[in-house]
């Protein structure tokens, strides 16, 4: 019987993550948050009264198995002169048959069994929510595109939820049958964290019998993780968390590229997240490390093929 690994996230992290794991022989149950409300997914969202739709339609790309033609149909953005300009074909899919079904994980459901996906994707929660952060001094910003935005100028402090939010049953039922918990790489308060500020979410993770791997990104992100070690994002992370914290870290011991790194922290005010050893001498913490270092479109990325591995070997180990 094949082992239960839940991810959460969103984003591009997300979907680099699935994009590997999905290669071995394991459960995959993707949770992704819904808070976006930029571009296409944020006219869709103020249209319709939907979830935000677009990170959803990232990780379904990521875990399908069909055509390439119909994973790049997916992802085609239009670019023209009428209402259609900068919404791609998928989020409009997935917004059809969220009105079709009725809502937004059944949308999913059928949109799966189209791309022949290799695990199973739900939203975090059916409620349009709003992203609010409180910045350090005191500002508060709504809507998750305006928090980036001012993260570069200033540091956020914390995040939460404008309303109540409700986490779907497929999410719950998830984590209390997992094996493992994954936290993906990805933006800590922008992606990750708005999964771990939802109180019955927490109480799943408390009570389920799973432990809770963290991948830790390559990259800092201004105005969220300036200067950040490895230990940092789990600090920072644990903080959310309820009872049960992070047991084991994935993370890059490899080295980057000189004149890439340099252009990240010219270009992108980025830095690589400092990985040392002595730091994990007064944690409670198994770190797994290895050079997961990749080169894509000029971009660092993470080798999701190792990524992949090291989860399902821990995972088969338990």
């Amino acid at each position: 019987m094949r082992k239960k690994v839940v991810v959460l996230g969103g984003g591009t992290g997300l979907s680099y993550l699935l994009s590997g794991l999905k290669q071995y022989p394991v459960d995959i149950t993707a949770i992704v948050s819904v808070c976006d409300d930029g571009s296409s997914t944020g006219i869709l969202r103020e249209e319709f009264n939907i979830p935000a739709v677009g990170d959803v339609r990232k990780v379904l790309v990521s875990l399908s198995e069909t055509e390439p033609l119909v994973m790049e149909l997916f992802n085609y953005r239009f670019k023209t002169t009428s209402d259609l300009n900068g919404h791609t074909v998928g989020n409009l899919l997935l917004t059809a048959c969220k009105e079709i079904s009725g809502n937004l994980s059944d949308g999913i459901e059928s949109l799966s069994k189209v791309l022949n996906l290799k695990g199973k994707v739900v939203p975090l929660t059916e409620d349009n929510v709003t992203l609010v952060g409180e910045m350090e001094d005191g500002t508060i910003i709504e809507g998750e595109h305006h928090i980036t935005l001012r993260s570069s100028k200033q540091k956020i402090k914390r995040v939460y939820y404008k309303e109540d939010a409700t986490p779907t049953k497929e999410a719950i039922n998830a984590i209390l049958d997992a094996d493992l918990i994954v936290l993906s790489m990805g933006s800590l308060f922008t992606s990750i964290i708005p999964n771990l500020i939802c109180k019955d979410i927490l109480d799943a993770i408390d009570n389920s019998k799973a432990k809770i791997m963290y991948c830790c990104n390559m990259m800092t992100q201004p105005g969220e993780t300036d200067g950040f070690s490895v230990t940092d994002h789990v600090d920072m992370l644990n903080k959310y968390l309820g009872k049960k914290k992070i047991s084991v870290v994935i993370a890059n011991n490899g080295k980057l590229d000189k004149k890439l790194s340099q252009k990240y922290e010219t270009l992108e005010q980025k830095d690589s997240v400092t990985y040392n050893e002595n730091d994990f001498n007064k944690y409670n913490l198994q770190v797994i490390g290895d050079d997961l270092v990749t080169i894509s479109n000029n971009m660092i990325r993470h080798n999701t093929l190792k990524l992949g591995f090291h989860i399902f070997f821990y995972v088969m180990q338990k």
